[in-house]
């Protein structure tokens, strides 16, 4: 089952994907509060759906090509509120990341030794112990912060480059959706196509600078994906520079391209207390195969990047822009 947002002028709407339309729900207006009510019925989400299911159909076609007033958003947010919102994720969990990094943070006079950095070495933990039996704690995975809601993009927003960084690049991951229910129990609302968004210029200055190189501004959608299948997933990433194709790579994600278990990275994420607190919404996005940048390519400003995953509905596209440099400090003023 797929659910996309839509928005026309003041007016909000959820609908399910039923290729080539959309179906419009009645009685909510956001996905947040077709979760809830799922939660305070004690439903499946499936189940929910189904019982709202209205007789309105819009053109999918025209909603995503930009030809109707309606709008798709991204597929989850907390409108008023965007600070209930956690955005996060977790690095070297594919083995294409880790190559990646390595290539990153290894002086080029020790390559050829092969030598092997904190990045492998997290990378080869995971993969000794991040898929542990059933009822057992697993290794810990890499994990990032990168904002609160206001930093989620939806399809066709720009992805802005901001005038501090050195460089943004695309990273082209699965991202999954929960929210936390009144008794702290975190559920899984489903999954979407996501672009994590990074500065990898100042990344590889030093492995240190992982924290500030995650860019807050990230985008997901356009759809939701309730029971999505996250076993072997193929996608497939297209940087557009005007009319041409600038690069464009086959990738792979799910637990089988993973060192570590979905069940694993759930565990240490919602394992810290503040992070089930009742009501709260997170984005995680799940990890990387590969990145242009590890690839050569720089990203400009009116570039297109194009994700998408099979069995994860319509491609995510996001134009990227540019601020201007960042030339004075940010001045704090003193209360005194």
């Amino acid at each position: 089952m797929h659910l996309v947002q839509i928005a026309n002028a003041g007016a909000r709407r959820v609908a399910l994907v039923r290729e080539p339309n959309l179906i419009l729900l009645r009685e909510v207006d956001t996905a947040l509060e077709l979760a809830r009510r799922s939660l305070a019925e004690e439903r499946p989400l499936t189940n929910t759906v189904d019982g709202l299911l209205s007789g309105e159909a819009l053109s999918y076609d025209e909603v995503y090509e930009g030809r109707s007033p309606w709008k798709l958003l991204a597929p989850i947010d907390c409108p008023g509120n965007p600070q209930r919102v956690s955005v996060s994720g977790t690095g070297l969990t594919h083995l294409g990341s880790a190559r990646d990094r390595q290539a990153m943070h290894v002086a080029p006079t020790a390559q050829e030794e092969a030598q092997m950095t904190d990045s492998m070495r997290m990378f080869e933990w995971g993969r000794q112990g991040g898929r542990p039996p059933e009822g057992e704690i697993g290794r810990a995975p890499e994990w990032f912060y990168k904002g609160d809601g206001s930093t989620v993009r939806g399809p066709f927003a720009p992805l802005q480059i901001p005038g501090h960084a050195e460089d943004g690049g695309e990273e082209a991951e699965v991202a999954a959706i929960y929210i936390v229910a009144e008794d702290g129990t975190p559920w899984r609302i489903g999954m979407t196509t996501g672009n994590e968004f990074s500065d990898h210029v100042f990344e590889r200055r030093n492995y240190l600078n992982l924290a500030g190189s995650k860019l807050r501004t990230c985008s997901i959608g356009p759809e939701l994906v309730v029971c999505a299948e996250f076993g072997d997933v193929s996608g497939r990433v297209r940087i557009y520079r005007g009319e041409d194709i600038l690069w464009d790579k086959q990738i792979r994600t799910g637990e089988q391209n993973m060192c570590h278990s979905l069940a694993n990275l759930e565990h240490h994420h919602f394992k810290f207390a503040e992070h089930r607190q009742p009501g709260l919404v997170h984005v995680h996005f799940l990890g990387a195969d590969c990145l242009s940048y590890g690839e050569g390519v720089r990203l400009q400003a009116g570039d297109i990047t194009e994700i998408q995953f099979e069995n994860f509905g319509r491609a995510l596209r996001n134009v990227i822009a540019k601020d201007e440099p960042l030339t004075t400090p940010v001045r704090v003023r003193s209360m005194h």
